[in-house]
């Protein structure tokens, strides 16, 4: 594997605006590397991953036509706490790793792995170099989720409690984006964290 290049990590709840983050990122030529992509393709059908879900969770979390019912096994793993780890203990690795191989290949000049799991995870990658955390306030995650997934209140309760907090995250950042104003100040807000990392990559 090639040496890995100057590695950001993206990390914040769930409905905080990563992906709007990310985009602008990608913009401005950061290498982006998505945990979630990477998370569906490694339980695609055909995939070893899907036949160890199958095998741990049963055949009703494929649907019809033989793929992950992922809606499904979500409701029946965030009502579970022993149940969420041990599909992350089949997912997780398999992301990382790819991960790392996309990130070694990566002719970008830094790297940005969007890993929403990152404080939950964070012994899995202590390569990486910086972590910036994008956060806004429970109360709006919660009806961006509610409003996103068309889930109720109480679902939306269930992922975020199974989620770091705020707090937590800060602990491992080194970098805070406050999502919470308008379009422009996102834009400026990444155009200058963007420098920054230019910065220290070189």
């Amino acid at each position: 594997m090639n040496a890995l290049p100057f590695s950001v990590a993206l990390t914040g709840g769930i409905a905080s605006g990563k992906s709007a983050v990310a985009d602008r990122f990608a913009a401005l030529g950061a290498g982006i590397i998505d945990a979630d992509i990477i998370a569906r393709e490694v339980v695609a059908r055909g995939q070893p991953a899907l036949d160890e879900i199958v095998e741990v969770f049963g055949a009703e979390t494929l649907d019809r036509d033989g793929h992950l019912d992922r809606r499904g096994l979500r409701e029946r793993v965030f009502s579970d706490d022993a149940a969420r780890r041990r599909l992350e203990a089949i997912v997780h690795p398999r992301v990382r790793a790819a991960i790392l191989q996309q990130a070694a290949r990566s002719g970008a000049p830094y790297v940005m792995p969007v890993i929403p799991l990152l404080y939950e995870r964070r012994a899995d990658y202590g390569w990486l170099h910086r972590v910036l955390v994008v956060e806004v306030p429970r109360a709006l995650q919660r009806r961006r989720l509610v409003a996103r997934d068309r889930i109720d209140a109480g679902l939306a309760d269930a992922i975020l409690d199974a989620q770091a907090s705020n707090e937590e995250r800060r602990r491992i950042a080194d970098d805070v984006l406050e999502n919470t104003g308008s379009l422009a100040e996102l834009d400026a807000a990444v155009r200058a964290l963007h420098g920054r990392y230019m910065a220290m990559a070189s």
